[in-house]
């Protein structure tokens, strides 16, 4: 059983692929009330927080100038790069909002298990991601206040509201849980990053599904610009980490850190905050992330870091 969820978690990548496909085609099912999203993406955070370590938060005391460096680097170059590419490419405002919430999103878990499987620093990922969400119930309102605040009305305390109720208090229950039941958490741990993945792949889902008529619409410009944002992602956090002499494990952990963002949160925030259509940049991140680190693991698994 043990190793059938893990091979479902580790096949993340298919199942969003194939069950957006099945939306596309088949929308009747999820067709369904967006406040559901709310609460599948708060289960999400549960399973994280029920397998998160001790071990995971001495990793961040033992590096904290790493750690800073890789958050600052997530939430400056991000969220600019999508208000840049927003503003170059003349997205329409529900589009640009759309696209700026997913620069401002923190770090995607899914970015821990590419990490692992391309050869970078792991432990690094873990500690950057876990810092980036804590922090993301501030930081995210903020700096979509800041950046998209004069494209659409933008309300910081209504989306703080959401990320607590989607973050925080889900995290904060699976914090729980992990402490309270540590010894039975541990034999079924498997199921809670399965438990995660199903409901983002449910959430990526319910966006193409209830966007089946405008995905067909959607410009050149606005697909240009969700590739774009990942590949600078991928490409400032790597040259971020080479400007500041880090080991090559960690400049492709930053790497992969900053180019997948935490795509299922900013569709949930994009779908409450502003609709369906704003939600569309963020799904398609999720895709686009996908593919473009399957591209890297095939590339960097096959280049050890003695010979890369």
């Amino acid at each position: 059983m043990h190793k059938i969820v893990g091979v479902y978690t580790r096949l993340f990548a298919v199942w969003v692929v194939l069950f957006g496909v099945l939306a596309y085609f088949f929308p009747q099912p999820l067709q369904i009330d967006r406040r559901y999203n709310m609460l599948f993406f708060g289960l999400t955070m549960f399973g994280i927080g029920a397998v998160l370590e001790p071990s995971d938060f001495r990793r961040i005391a033992a590096r904290p100038g790493l750690v800073l460096l890789g958050t600052i680097a997530q939430f400056t170059l991000m969220p600019l790069g999508s208000f840049a590419l927003a503003k170059v490419l003349r997205l329409p405002p529900e589009l640009a909002v759309g696209l700026i919430i997913a620069g401002c999103a923190p770090g995607a878990m899914s970015s821990n298990v590419i990490s692992y499987i391309a050869g970078a620093d792991t432990a690094y990922s873990v500690s950057l991601t876990t810092v980036s969400t804590l922090l993301c119930p501030l930081v995210t309102p903020a700096l979509t206040k800041w950046l998209a605040g004069a494209i659409l009305p933008v309300s910081f305390w209504a989306m703080v509201q959401d990320i607590v109720w989607m973050v925080v208090v889900p995290l904060g229950a699976g914090f729980a849980v992990r402490y309270f039941f540590g010894a039975f958490v541990e034999k079924i741990k498997e199921v809670f990053p399965a438990l995660s993945v199903t409901f983002i792949i449910f959430i990526c889902s319910y966006v193409i599904a209830n966007n089946h008529q405008r995905l067909l619409q959607v410009s050149g410009p606005a697909l240009a610009a969700v590739c774009l944002l990942n590949l600078w992602g991928l490409a400032s956090g790597y040259q971020t980490g080479r400007l500041f002499g880090l080991p090559l494990a960690q400049r492709r952990t930053l790497s992969i850190e900053i180019g997948m963002q935490n795509a299922g949160l900013g569709t949930a925030l994009a779908l409450n905050q502003f609709g369906p259509q704003a939600a569309v940049p963020t799904a398609f991140f999720v895709f686009v992330c996908i593919i473009s680190a399957a591209v890297l693991v095939e590339i960097w698994k096959n280049r050890p870091l003695q010979s890369a």
